[in-house]
C-alpha cells in the first residue's frame, strides 16, 4: 500500500493525490471524483504517510491499520462510516485490540474506515506489506550505527582550524 502522495486537507471532504508542487502551493486530484484542485501553502494538509493512531504502546502508522483492516476484510469494502457508534468501535477493537480508547474517538475510527473504503475503491490497498518498505526499513536500520561510526571518525580527523593572518602594517611615506 503506497500512500506517499494520498493527502487529507483539512475542510475539504475525501482524499487526494498530489499530482505537482508549484511555489505557492500545490495541485491535488480527488480519489473521489477526480476534480484537480489548488491548494495554498496556507491550507492544513496532511499526508497519510505521517499519520498515526494512538495505541496502548504508544502510536502506530495509519498505514498499518489500514493493512489490518485490508487483512480482515480480504482486500474488501470496510463497513460504512454511518454505521452506529457501537458497531464501529466493535469493528475497531477487532481490527486493532490495543488502540487507545480515551484518545481515539468514534469521529477518527469513521474517517479511517471512510479513506480506507476510498483506497479500496481505487485499488489502492493490500493487506501485504511491500518488499521494497521492509528491504528499506532493514537497511535503514543497518546504515544508523554505520553513519554514527564514520561521523564520528570524521570528527576525530577532521582538521584545527587556521590562524587568521594578522594584517600586515602599512608602510608610511617619509
Amino acid at each position: 500500500m503506497n500512500v506517499d502522495k494520498i493527502l487529507a486537507i483539512s475542510g475539504k471532504p475525501g482524499l487526494y493525490e498530489l499530482k505537482l508542487q508549484t511555489r505557492t502551493g500545490f495541485v491535488a486530484e480527488s480519489l473521489i471524483d477526480g476534480k484537480k484542485i489548488t491548494v495554498g501553502l496556507r491550507s492544513n494538509v496532511s499526508l497519510l504517510s505521517e499519520i498515526s493512531m494512538y495505541t496502548e504502546s504508544g502510536e502506530k502508522p495509519l498505514v498499518e491499520v489500514m493493512r489490518a483492516i485490508a487483512v480482515k476484510e480480504n482486500e474488501g469494502v470496510a463497513p460504512s462510516s454511518k454505521e452506529d457508534n457501537a458497531t464501529l468501535l466493535a469493528y475497531f477493537g477487532a481490527v486493532v485490540p490495543d488502540y487507545d480508547q480515551d484518545r481515539v474517538y468514534v469521529s477518527d475510527i469513521k474517517k479511517v474506515l471512510n479513506w480506507y473504503n476510498i483506497l479500496q475503491a481505487k485499488g489502492m490497498v493490500s493487506k501485504e506489506e511491500p518488499k521494497a518498505e521492509k528491504a528499506v526499513a532493514e537497511e535503514a536500520a543497518a546504515e544508523k550505527p554505520a553513519k554514527k561510526a564514520k561521523a564520528e571518525k570524521a570528527e576525530a580527523t577532521e582538521e584545527k582550524p587556521k590562524a587568521a593572518k594578522k594584517p600586515k602594517a602599512k608602510k608610511s611615506e617619509e
